[in-house]
């Protein structure tokens, strides 16, 4: 069947998109342009539960009848980049531009209820993120894969190797991830207090947009340290992508990323395996999660960014780069 009806709503869609937010359009406009729906013809709508994926120019149906966007550019050894909460592919672009310029093929999609794919109401937790991406690997018949994950992505990536293995991965990347676990339990006492993961519910349903915005200004860049420099562009930025998502998918992802487990995964890594993460990160401090992901993955080289945010894709994104890149041409 052809699917030139549905790539040619789908570009529909994203020239809307595009005009909202840009040109100085309201936040109305902005709002509007990030709800339109990706599946817009009948071919688009989703597959019933137990069907193959179907793959289009740019999304791929699930199993269960999810559509999951995602982007593919350049050509060489494939990365595979999985994002953070609440955002989308979007904020790996700095990272995936500077390696699909070297040589690289790069790879990165909205997590289901996140940006341009589907918002189910159900099946927001960290076996369905793996397994939306093992449906994206294998679609696109990936292999010798780099498999990176940003805080929630870094999850995303090691219950991946969980439930599916690495026959398709030559390297993995965990970045500021989430990893091993989160919540503060009587066997992972440096974890963090349930209660400030119901903060983020409560912040969450009361004013989704000002959390947002508060987390994006504050603690995510570290632009509430003294001295810091901030940049008003990186605010919007995460705003608006966070604003993309649903607000039930993300919602419950506060639950996927805060206390899920995910130190029987690590255990599984038989990869080559770089672990990059800031000393004041605020988000996911590193002693719970960076560390102890890496003394917990046999032979994971720990990269410590000093002083650097949670959010360090962007701020301090040329190093970033320069080390991903350093790791995948290793």
């Amino acid at each position: 069947m052809s699917t030139k009806p549905q790539d040619q709503a789908v570009n529909e869609i994203n020239t809307a998109r595009r005009g909202a937010l840009t040109g100085g359009a309201s936040l109305a406009a902005i709002a509007a342009a990030a709800m339109l729906p990706l599946a817009a013809t009948s071919e688009a709508q989703a597959a019933p539960a137990g069907k193959p994926v179907r793959k289009t120019a740019s999304t791929i149906t699930t199993k269960d009848g999810v559509d999951i966007y995602y982007k593919d550019w350049g050509s060489g050894q494939p990365v595979v980049f999985s994002h953070g909460w609440p955002l989308n592919s979007d904020s790996w672009e700095a990272q995936m531009f500077h390696l699909a310029n070297n040589g690289f093929r790069v790879i990165a999609h909205d997590r289901r209820g996140h940006g341009r794919s589907s918002q189910p109401w159900d099946g927001n937790d960290m076996d369905h993120y793996a397994d939306d991406l093992a449906a994206v690997i294998e679609a696109l018949d990936l292999k010798n894969a780099i498999l990176v994950g940003f805080s929630t992505g870094g999850g995303e990536v090691a219950r991946y190797v969980g439930r599916h293995g690495t026959k398709r991965v030559a390297k993995l990347a965990l970045v500021s991830a989430v990893p091993p676990l989160m919540l503060k339990t009587a066997d992972n006492p440096g974890g963090l207090p349930i209660e400030v993961f119901d903060g983020i519910r409560a912040g969450s349903v009361k004013d989704r947009s000002q959390l947002y915005l508060d987390i994006a200004s504050g603690p995510f860049y570290g632009f509430n340290r003294p001295g810091a420099k901030v940049s008003q562009g990186m605010i919007n930025a995460w705003w608006m992508q966070g604003m993309m998502g649903g607000h039930k998918n993300t919602y419950d992802s506060i639950k996927a990323f805060s206390e899920t487990d995910f130190r029987a995964d690590l255990k599984k890594f038989d990869k080559p395996t770089l672990v990059i993460h800031g000393d004041d990160d605020q988000i996911v401090p590193i002693d719970a999660a960076g560390r102890a992901s890496a003394a917990l993955v046999k032979g994971a080289k720990l990269i410590v960014y000093p002083g650097a945010p949670h959010g360090l894709t962007d701020t301090h994104k040329d190093k970033v780069n320069a080390d991903l890149l350093a790791f995948a041409k290793s």
